[in-house]
């Protein structure tokens, strides 16, 4: 079978072009092989045009040490990755790392953050930089911090970027690697052939002896094509952006920051609400309201967009990384850190999912782990 609208069937399909997808697809182009994007486009519930653009280390891992390795790495991967964007697109992801804060508005807040960030330290062997501030040591960080934060978690590893353009700079770095991309498509299964893969769409079908499937929660109707399971849920977070102030945060926080425009985004919901992308007065007023107590400069700002997305989250928030063993050549790549992963995936998944070489310690995001007894949603960060 011809691959149809292509001059020659691609080495790889990665069904998904949000910023999981795009930065695995981005990173197998890198290494040589031939590259189609299936992207559901407008209609798909993507996480990537509505997440809050952190590069976030901090607190991410506890009881899974094999998590706060690969998130670290990727953090440490993200300046040479947004250079190599940047060089080959002339997009600028506008990463920022100078550090990040979780604010805490009590005592007991404070400590429990404390005890967290200190077990995760000993579970990394100690190679985990952390601080806790009071309030004057915050306040000198961060002069606008208002009097009911009590104090703060820092680290040296956190930043963010504009989602945006990296998800542009993706999509253009593609481009001059001659990969193809097919939107508004929605894949409806997965047939296996011979040694490959038969990817049937709406309207087309298209061929290729590896298969990779990005296409957040849809992976879930996807997977057992191939052998896998994605046993993968939406949780809603809304997002709050404001007009432009003039510069007072130069540290991203996990529920404020400011962008490098002016202006600044306030969000951090977690909602069990199904597939209802929408957003909610209940909510958007408990984040302004939280917004102005952490800065109460925000008080008579502005507020002129507001948005909610779903993110894709497994039971107990980890990723999910696993080649068939039924389909050899079939892999299900989901996780809800789109943003802080996109450099591991690009720069480090690149060579197992088109059959280069192993990437150590994956077998620990096999999605064979939910098929033991687990807390649903123990971990979500």
């Amino acid at each position: 079978m011809t691959t149809r609208g292509l001059s020659s069937a691609p080495d790889v399909i990665v069904i998904g072009g949000g910023l999981v997808g795009s930065a695995v697809a981005y990173g197998i182009a890198r290494v040589g092989a031939q590259v189609l994007i299936i992207d559901e486009g407008d209609d798909a519930f993507g996480a990537s045009v509505g997440n809050f653009g952190l590069v976030w280390v901090q607190g991410k891992g506890i009881g899974q040490p094999r998590y706060a390795e690969w998130t670290r790495s990727s953090a440490a991967l993200w300046p040479s990755f947004a250079d190599a964007l940047r060089e080959e697109t002339g997009v600028d992801a506008q990463l920022l790392q100078p550090g990040g804060f979780e604010l805490c508005f009590s005592d007991e807040e404070l400590k429990e953050r404390e005890e967290q960030l200190s077990k995760l330290a000993e579970q990394c062997g100690g190679a985990y930089p952390f601080e806790i501030l009071d309030a004057s040591d915050l306040r000198a960080r961060i002069p606008a911090i208002g009097s009911a934060v009590v104090g703060a978690s820092y680290s040296p590893m956190d930043g963010h970027v504009n989602p945006l353009k990296l998800l542009l700079a993706l999509r253009k770095a593609l481009n001059n690697r001659g990969a193809n991309v097919v939107g508004n498509e929605r894949v409806k299964r997965i047939d296996t052939q011979g040694s490959g893969f038969v990817v049937h769409g709406q309207r087309q079908q298209w061929s290729a002896g590896r298969v990779v499937l990005a296409a957040g929660l849809d992976n879930r109707n996807l997977a057992p094509c191939v052998g896998l399971q994605a046993p993968v849920v939406p949780i809603r977070g809304q997002v709050l952006v404001s007009e432009r102030v003039a510069p007072f945060l130069q540290y991203p926080t996990v529920t404020v920051r400011q962008t490098d425009e002016g202006t600044v985004q306030l969000g951090d919901s977690l909602e069990d609400v199904g597939f209802d992308n929408g957003v909610t007065a209940d909510v958007l007023s408990e984040i302004a309201a939280r917004g102005v107590k952490a800065f109460p400069l925000l008080r008579n700002v502005r507020l002129v967009r507001a948005w909610g997305a779903l993110r894709v989250m497994t039971p107990d928030g980890f990723p999910i990384y696993q080649q068939s063993s039924t389909c050899p050549g079939a892999f299900n790549v989901s996780c809800h850190s789109g943003v802080t992963l996109a450099a591991a995936h690009a720069l480090r998944l690149a060579g197992w999912l088109s059959g280069r070489e192993m990437v150590p310690g994956l077998g620990a995001f096999s999605a064979d782990r939910f098929l033991k007894p687990y807390k649903t949603f123990a971990h979500v960060d």
